[in-house]
């Protein structure tokens, strides 16, 4: 369910550095502030896009923190819909924004229930699929501990 990390100085290598490492960093950082960490497809997209069309890539984080931070939710709230989202998909993603909903706030028994509303409209996958999601987010947390 995890991507490998990739090698940024193969990346700089092959594409160049990224061409406003600040902005790269701050990006970064929103990652880190919300999940504890940052995700290895997200480094990914940030060092390349950063290298090669960093416009575009200041667009899409733009993008990204508007609608995940309307200001009618707080913050835990839309990574629970964000998290069922992607549990309804069956996203590895949904991992990620598991993290964020129990970094916000969320317990245990609010992301079974948004598991099982998943469950509703995608099936035993979903459930199968959920309930190995929180297991992989409480090693996480064990092993921060």
């Amino acid at each position: 369910m995890s991507a490998s990390r990739i090698d940024a100085s193969v990346v700089v290598q092959a594409m160049g550095a990224p061409r406003d490492p600040a902005a790269l960093e701050r990006q970064a950082d929103s990652y880190r502030e919300l999940l504890g960490y940052l995700p290895p497809r997200v480094e990914a997209r940030l060092q390349v896009t950063g290298a090669l069309d960093p416009v575009l890539v200041d667009m899409q984080e733009r993008i990204r923190a508007h609608a995940m931070n309307p200001p009618c939710f707080d913050v835990k709230t839309a990574q629970l819909m964000i998290f069922g989202m992607l549990m309804a998909e069956l996203s590895d993603a949904a991992v990620i924004h598991g993290i964020a909903a129990r970094r916000a706030g969320a317990s245990w028994e609010e992301l079974q229930a948004v598991v099982s509303m998943a469950y509703l409209f995608r099936g035993v996958s979903a459930a199968n699929r959920g309930a190995d999601v929180l297991a992989r987010i409480a090693e996480r947390e064990a092993q921060a501990r």
